[in-house]
């Protein structure tokens, strides 16, 4: 076991109150349903995601979802 903390009685000095930075829970829960499809992709494209996705330490579908997203939204916001 690692040596207990000793704590001293010094001043902290000044102290600065930080506002609540953190998202709310309704702001954590998903905002969009998914729902599940079955595509072909080709072998380089899934190659290319699972690569990245890896580097990034997420999951490649993730990163196809994301890409798609942002896709459609580009296309919307275009087409008004």
């Amino acid at each position: 076991m690692s040596k207990p903390i000793q704590y001293s009685n010094e001043p902290l000095g000044d102290i600065k109150i930080v506002p609540d930075f953190l998202p709310s829970p309704e702001e954590l829960a998903l905002k969009q349903q998914n729902t599940k499809v079955t595509i072909s992709l080709s072998s380089e494209s899934v190659a290319y995601f699972k690569e990245t996705a890896k580097r990034h330490h997420m999951q490649y579908q993730k990163m196809i979802r994301q890409l798609l997203d942002e896709y459609v939204a580009h296309q919307k916001s275009a087409n008004k």
